[in-house]
């Protein structure tokens, strides 16, 4: 496979805005995790997901392929990019905190520049990415060593967890590289995989959760799960599927980086914090990290 090669503006647009989905959905997770189990929120996430998708297929006349080889992968998918990496983050925020979760989200690079060299042997080790890796990482500490980061007291099997996550979304972004070679539509990739994750999820949260004992959430659980489903889980997909056809794996992998600046300036402008300079260098290492990665600033093409 030929090397990555740097990102059309486009490109970035739709990487700017799926770091603001999914910056949000650490939010909106955040609050439907206050009145609801990690499975059943996961579970409500892929399912309200699932009927959107399939109702936008409906209007654009794509059919889904019915051929099980097909569906072995939307399953495979929906395992490595869903059910495992949803379930160990919404695990790990009952006890840190949305910021730093998005934080440590932000190491999936990481994971998925070593699993595309390593393991499915796609894109190489070029010096501009290293550098790169090491500035966006070294936003991530400076970020993780400010108020959003939680301190020393964040439990260590929550941060294990993120870390968990960010390795499976990793292997993800590898992995769903087949589905460019399978000509699919994005979108249909989304359905797809939504739908193979949420039939895995449902006998998991029937056999654990018992959402039938639960008590009915309130409005503000509502509208979190209406915008973790639909914005940062349907329209979101929708988006990655489509860089990741074309501006491959470590690309978009790049968004991880971007996320917890989106997450912090959501706090920001929507429920009034304030950056603090551990806030604003964080994100401007996180800036370099992509501008090196992307062949802007280091060499290595």
């Amino acid at each position: 496979m030929s090397p990555s090669r740097p990102l059309l503006p486009l490109e970035w647009a739709l990487l700017g805005l799926l770091s603001l989905l999914w910056g949000g959905s650490f939010f909106f997770s955040k609050v439907a995790l206050s009145e609801l189990p990690p499975l059943t929120v996961v579970l409500a996430r892929v399912g309200i997901a699932t009927a959107a998708l399939w109702l936008y297929l409906r209007l654009r006349g794509l059919r889904v392929p019915a051929a099980p080889r097909l569906w072995r992968a939307f399953l495979g998918m929906g395992l490595l990019n869903s059910l495992i990496p949803f379930s160990l983050i919404f695990w790990g925020q009952t006890v840190i905190g949305s910021g730093l979760a998005s934080i440590l989200n932000a190491t999936t690079p990481v994971f998925s520049i070593l699993v595309a060299h390593f393991v499915a042997r796609e894109e190489g080790l070029r010096p501009n990415r290293l550098a790169g890796i090491a500035l966006g990482l070294a936003g991530v500490a400076v970020l993780l060593g400010g108020p959003a980061g939680g301190g020393a007291e964040a439990p260590l099997w929550g941060v294990l967890a993120c870390l968990g996550a960010a390795l499976s979304y990793g292997l993800a972004n590898s992995y769903g590289r087949r589905f460019q070679r399978m000509g699919i539509d994005p979108a249909v990739s989304a359905f797809g995989q939504i739908a193979g994750t949420t039939a895995m999820a449902l006998p998991l949260v029937l056999a654990l959760d018992q959402p039938w004992r639960l008590a009915v959430p309130g409005l503000a659980v509502w509208g979190a799960l209406a915008g973790l489903a639909l914005l940062s889980t349907a329209l979101a997909y929708i988006i990655f599927f489509r860089l990741l056809a074309t501006a491959g794996a470590t690309n978009t992998a790049l968004v991880t980086l971007l996320i917890p600046a989106s997450a912090i300036l959501l706090g920001v402008f929507l429920l009034g914090e304030r950056l603090s300079a551990a806030q604003l260098g964080g994100m401007g290492l996180i800036g370099l990290g992509l501008l090196a990665l992307d062949g802007r600033v280091f060499g290595g093409r």
